[in-house]
């Protein structure tokens, strides 16, 4: 018998490589027959969408490798934005400058809102009515009044989907962080944090009819970057503590952005939880550094902490996917069983000890891809043991195949058509813009909002309390 020779880093990089060749041969000749396609474009889900301005014509990029979801019709203010959107998507997608007339159309049976924030609610509402299916991008409200109107509204329909835009629900590095968490690898977790910073933060368009093709930077349109940003990670914390929020407290001011824009540029919050657990984030408009995985993408992300580890994780863009490490607690403290196995009792600190030790090595978080089945051919075994090799390395990083958006919009198509439950649903997606309603309350008048609180806004004719002054802009 041939001697087993142990696998060199030369050896594992050639494997990896080979690796990468096949997923690409895979992914080239490897695709269904032109009949399975044939078959899945005769079913695929007719849809509209209305507002084809950059996130629109964003998920219409991604929308056209979808064969399970045609476009019929596209909804926008302006001629440039429907030739824009029509371009990308191709085809000859029917074109509308009112909404209603889209909804009217009988040829639609879902429809995107990708409309500005203070419009997804009418439009949702009207979509609903009309008997679509929807896709709506977050927030998925803007007012009180609405969480507790969309709730009635869509609860009466149940056989109508309703799917909310928060694809880290998708992704499946959050799903393998989050199952994770569950077989108990990082303990008890505790604490996230979370950023978006940008260097710079949004500019203003210095365009013809300025408010609103720049609405993200006014309060009357829009949430700010609560509603922009934090609301994706506020998500992530919910799922990942598994609760929501009692109570809210922040700060926030206009310090760096000044242009006519009435939104803050500089938020810090801290959302408490039960049992003592804690978010906190913050976004910023001067630094894009990011301390998670070692400093090796920008913007935005979140750190997960537990009493026996922590995960650093984060979304990513087109051009690179979600990515995330774990480490483990170097010293976890002992628990009741294991003090009573041992014998021995825990040791006393006096408050100023100092207590130090050696960080842990990052260890990649892995995917259903480079998990051992043992039904794996000797080459995918061998590919699987050099991915292992090289991860633990710090040469690759796993990194999903796919771009989570992908997998929400196709999702959502076979939910449509199988009656299926979306991840990112009705109640998540309120109970994420339920934070960003009281989140802005917070800010604005300097108090920590409880989330009881939503229990009575928009209730009764009762409303928000009016926001403290708007904060001094300074000239510069």
């Amino acid at each position: 018998m041939a001697e087993k020779k142990e696998l060199t880093r030369r050896d594992a990089v050639k494997v990896a490589g080979a690796a990468t060749l096949a997923g690409v041969a895979a992914t080239q000749f490897g695709k269904a027959p032109a009949i399975l396609k044939a078959r899945a474009a005769t079913n695929a889900v007719n849809y509209g969408m209305v507002g084809t301005g950059s996130r629109g014509t964003y998920l219409l990029k991604h929308l056209k490798g979808i064969d399970t979801g045609n476009c019929v019709a596209i909804c926008d203010l302006t001629d440039d934005a429907l030739g824009k959107a029509q371009q990308t998507i191709g085809g000859n997608p029917k074109r509308y400058k009112d909404y209603r007339e889209l909804l009217a159309d009988k040829n639609v049976e879902a429809v995107f809102v990708t409309t500005p924030l203070f419009m997804h609610f009418p439009v949702t509402k009207d979509a609903l009515d009309a008997g679509k299916h929807v896709f709506c991008e977050k927030s998925l409200v803007f007012k009180p009044e609405e969480v507790h109107a969309l709730r009635a509204l869509a609860t009466s329909k149940p056989k109508q989907v309703l799917q909310t835009g928060l694809q880290r629900r998708y992704s499946a590095m959050y799903q393998a962080a989050r199952q994770m968490i569950e077989k108990g690898m990082l303990g008890e977790v505790t604490y996230v944090q979370a950023q978006w910073h940008r260097n710079p933060g949004w500019k203003m368009k210095d365009v013809p009819n300025k408010k609103m093709a720049n609405w993200r930077l006014f309060r009357e349109y829009s949430g700010g970057l609560v509603a922009e940003l934090a609301s994706h990670q506020i998500d992530v914390a919910d799922r990942m503590l598994g609760m929501t929020p009692e109570a809210v407290m922040g700060l926030g001011s206009q310090d760096f952005m000044h242009d006519g824009r009435d939104i803050l540029d500089n938020v810090q919050l801290i959302y408490k939880y039960p049992k003592g657990r804690r978010l906190v984030w913050t976004g910023i408009p001067t630094s894009s550094h990011w301390a998670g995985v070692g400093g090796a993408r920008t913007e935005m992300g979140e750190i997960i902490c537990g009493t026996k580890g922590a995960i650093h994780i984060t979304i990513g863009d087109d051009n690179n996917k979600p990515i995330g490490m774990w480490f483990r607690e170097p010293t976890p403290p002992p628990t009741a069983a294991d003090a009573k196995k041992t014998g021995k009792k825990e040791a006393f600190k006096a408050g100023a000890t100092m207590v130090a030790s050696a960080g842990s090595r990052p260890l990649p978080i892995l995917l259903s891809k480079d998990l051992m089945t043992g039904q794996e051919s000797f080459l995918e075994k061998e590919m699987k043991f050099a991915r292992m090799w090289l991860y633990q390395k710090g040469i690759l990083v796993p990194e999903e195949d796919r771009n989570p958006v992908d997998i929400e919009l196709e999702s959502f198509f076979r939910d449509v058509r199988t009656s299926g439950h979306p991840l990112a649903d009705l109640e998540v997606g309120l109970q994420d813009s339920i934070a960003v309603i009281l989140s802005n309350i917070a800010l604005d008048e300097g108090r920590t909002v409880y989330f009881n609180e939503m229990e009575k806004l928009g209730k009764g004719g009762a409303t928000p309390a009016k926001p403290a002054a708007k904060p001094a802009v300074k000239k510069g």
